[in-house]
């Protein structure tokens, strides 16, 4: 890895899926702890902090100023971001148990990424205010990957057509995929967030 990574791993009650949180620009890992809690109380949860730093706000991979869509660093970034994941699975002895991620904007980003890469690495994802962030590689097989996408029909940063992009594309390499879709812009609602944790309470997440 490039640098060592600033995360909190809080343990759960029982043996049940283990959530990534990953934040969104400006966030950072203890927001994610709070969101994890409120979604799924009981969860063991591991909230890894963005390593790229705009404008001293966290981010897990750039974005060029002139394209906000393009990101030069994904591929890096997000080699980076697996190699910490499966390292955070032995070092807290988590194997064997289901992993999923719950992002915000840059980190269901990042989570989309992570799927497109390292297919396999998750069982599935919550991505709240998602795009798609790369075109998915030939032959990508996501079958069995479970995927909740949460998307803003009004949203200002991520117009409802990304996201759209994003649903066919996973339902292309064969994920299960439940939209959500709230009239609303980029900011979560009350709605997204029980939505979000009724799909983690029957993706067996403790709640």
């Amino acid at each position: 890895m490039t640098a060592e990574w600033t995360y909190i791993h809080e343990p759960g009650e029982g043996t049940g899926p283990v959530l990534l949180m990953l934040h969104g620009t400006g966030g950072d890992e203890h927001d994610m702890l709070g969101l994890g809690r409120a979604l799924a109380p009981g969860a063991t949860l591991v909230a890894p902090r963005g390593q790229v730093s705009e404008h001293g706000m966290a981010r897990y991979f750039s974005r060029t100023p002139a394209d906000p869509f393009r990101f030069p660093d994904l591929e890096e970034r997000i080699d980076d971001l697996a190699v910490f994941v499966r390292q955070a699975v032995t070092t807290h002895d988590l194997g064997g148990r289901p992993l999923h991620a719950v992002g915000y904007s840059n980190g269901a980003n990042a989570a989309v990424a992570l799927m497109l890469r390292h297919p396999g690495l998750l069982d599935g994802a919550v991505l709240l205010r998602p795009l798609l962030p790369a075109e998915p590689p030939a032959g990508l097989d996501l079958t069995g990957t479970r995927v909740l996408v949460a998307g803003g029909r009004d949203d200002g940063m991520i117009p409802a057509p990304m996201v759209q992009g994003l649903i066919d594309a996973l339902r292309a390499a064969g994920a299960d995929v439940q939209e959500r879709w709230q009239p609303g812009g980029h900011g979560l609602t009350q709605d997204d967030l029980d939505g979000a944790a009724g799909w983690l309470a029957a993706a067996g997440s403790p709640a």
